[in-house]
């Protein structure tokens, strides 16, 4: 068992000027690529290619018994032979993972951390596990600042050493299967190993991104080494091997977590970490030794006769979705999709979440947050006041004041949160329901490949580089031994008491929205999952209405900026994988945006 962390005083510093809004994205989310034929991903059983066929086709996969949902089908069939021999969703999951970090290793990995809500059908219960990254114990509030105390410009921060937290992926994959798991921890790695060892198809989507990024990923010789072989980007259809990897997982496979935490490969991290030329970050071994996941209660809000629970502090996702959906509660929708009315709501109910975001959301075990205050209806009843009896968007929007289990005053965050990540979504036989969003944050996270063939996270630059706005402490700032607030948004919808959706999706901090939009694509427009996850998005954070360049959203441009939206046209990248469980079975849906399916029987 993994020991337990500590955690440190709260430091503080002088009050310095904010980065800017997140609104104000640098880059480009990661682009869809198109994922062409079965071929693309080489050898495939015929079932996953009749799983890409029915996505291609819009419709769902259906199954009785068990469902899984990824990113990869590579992923997916590991995942699938696992629950075909009985195995429980928490056993698939980590077949699933060591895959997904070999062949999509831009968007998560052991080189990152995850959030993981989990259903168990013998006790009717649900949890979260915490394998968010930490804050390295040498680190201050000021890491993330220049000698003047000005923060750093984002990728300066991101790409080398500085931006790496201290990953949780390897120790929630054990936490998960020490609970929940069937079979033997040894055999769960054996797909990712074989595909290590032999080799796979580099997909289109990996190397159009590589090709994309090919400036920073040739920073660093380990990583050039393998995604720019002889200085030339891989290419789909590529067979690329990963022998370290290999090694690596023999290694978890045999050790546990321990293997990875401590030893040759913690040694080779905190090198790769410490040395990394220009940009060298401060992870100790002793950080690694004492990392520890940790389990904590789900957040859970009312929405039209359901409960939409998910991953409360550290993360901001369950919150921010919680506290949309429960504003909304006050309002029908009955314009459905296609109607700036029910646009106008949910944009400004979501508006007034990320301000709230942007206040109060933090980690709990370093802040005081009024979690409970959050999602209490009185105080969304009073926020959805703000919205009801108009006819156009808010002007503004502020935090608001919730209930307070103990007084605290937060400045206003401006932390940056750049689209990449992964999501997993699966159903078991007996009736286990696992939802976990697992990442490296921006796309190959610090650029930093270790010897132990991964990447490395740059997950502390979802941290505040400000420590101070108008003179008051931001919540999310920098301090040793810290988790930096997520927008990571793993659901779990329950009816009655037992799921009825799993749901989650990467996107950087449009995640909320997208998860949102999701669940109320099914709950209030009957849509059917892969319909649900497969509809043109709108999005809004900070006033700016994004819709989905390329579809139907685009025709609501007009009509918002009636009612007094500022519109943007954009492509919105989400890759939400998501299961139905219905009294006839279970339907799964994989984002059309990205390269997934879902599989069952």
């Amino acid at each position: 068992m993994r020991r337990a962390t500590f955690a440190l005083p709260i430091l503080l510093v002088a009050a310095l000027p904010a980065v800017a809004q997140e609104a104000a994205d640098t880059v480009a989310p990661e682009a869809a690529a198109d994922a062409g034929p079965a071929a693309a991903f080489g050898p495939l059983s015929e079932a996953a290619q009749a799983a890409l066929a029915a996505k291609a086709e819009g419709r769902p996969t259906q199954g009785q018994e068990w469902m899984v949902a990824a990113a990869n089908p590579l992923a997916v069939e590991a995942g699938a032979d696992v629950l075909r021999d009985g195995g429980s969703a928490a056993d698939a999951m980590v077949a699933v993972q060591t895959v997904l970090g070999l062949v999509e290793p831009q968007s998560s990995g052991l080189g990152g951390g995850a959030f993981l809500v989990w259903y168990d059908a013998a006790s009717g219960e649900l949890t979260t596990l915490d394998g968010r990254e930490t804050a390295p114990l040498e680190a201050t509030p000021r890491y993330f600042q220049d000698e003047a105390g000005e923060p750093l410009a984002f990728f300066d921060a991101v790409v080398g050493g500085r931006s790496v937290g201290t990953p949780g992926t390897p120790a929630l994959l054990e936490a998960a299967h020490a609970r929940w798991g069937t079979q033997d921890w040894d055999g769960l790695f054996d797909r990712a190993i074989g595909l290590a060892e032999g080799g796979f198809t580099v997909s289109p989507r990996l190397a159009e991104l590589v090709a994309e990024d090919r400036e920073r990923l040739s920073r660093f010789e380990a990583t050039a080494s393998y995604f720019l072989p002889g200085g030339t980007p891989i290419a789909a259809g590529d067979t690329l091997v990963n022998p370290a990897y290999a090694q690596t997982l023999l290694a978890i496979a045999k050790g546990g977590a321990d293997a990875f935490y401590t030893g040759n490969i913690a040694r080779g991290v905190v090198e790769t970490v410490r040395g990394a030329e220009g940009n060298p970050g401060l992870l100790s071994e002793t950080d690694l030794a004492i990392y520890e996941v940790r389990e904590r209660a789900p957040v859970c809000v009312d929405y039209r006769a359901h409960e939409v629970c998910g991953m409360g502090p550290p993360s901001s996702g369950a919150l921010t979705v919680g506290q949309i959906l429960g504003t909304l509660e006050a309002f029908e929708l009955a314009g459905g999709p296609d109607d700036a009315e029910t646009w106008r709501l949910i944009g400004d109910a979501s508006r007034l979440a990320f301000a709230d975001r942007g206040r109060y959301m933090a980690d709990s075990d370093f802040v005081p947050m009024p979690t409970a205050g959050l999602t209490d209806p009185a105080y969304l009843g009073q926020r959805a006041g703000l919205i009801a009896g108009r006819d156009a968007a808010l002007e503004t929007v502020a935090p608001g004041t919730p209930d307070w289990d103990h007084a605290a005053l937060w400045g206003d965050d401006a932390s940056i949160e750049f689209p990449s990540t992964s999501h997993i979504s699966i159903v078991d036989s007996a009736g286990n329901a696992l939802s976990m969003t697992t990442t490296i944050e921006n796309g190959f996270g610090s650029r930093l490949f270790a010897p132990g063939g991964f990447l490395l996270n740059n997950e502390l630059t979802d941290f505040s580089f400000a420590t101070h706005e108008d003179g008051r402490p931001i919540a999310n700032r920098v301090e040793p031994g810290k988790r930096p607030r997520s927008s990571m948004a793993p659901t779990i919808v329950m009816q009655e008491g037992a799921p009825v959706l799993v749901v989650g999706s990467p996107g950087g901090s449009r995640i909320i929205g997208y998860v949102a939009q999701a669940v109320i694509n099914v709950i209030d427009f009957g849509m059917d999952v892969q319909a649900a996850v497969a509809a043109p998005h709108l999005v809004n954070r900070f006033g700016t209405m994004d819709l989905e360049a390329g579809t139907v959203a685009e025709a609501l441009a007009g009509p918002l900026a009636e009612i007094g939206f500022e519109t943007e046209t954009r492509a919105l990248t989400s890759g939400l994988h998501a299961i139905a469980v219905g009294t006839d079975g279970l339907s799964g849906a994989a984002d059309p945006r990205r390269e997934g399916i879902a599989l069952g029987e």
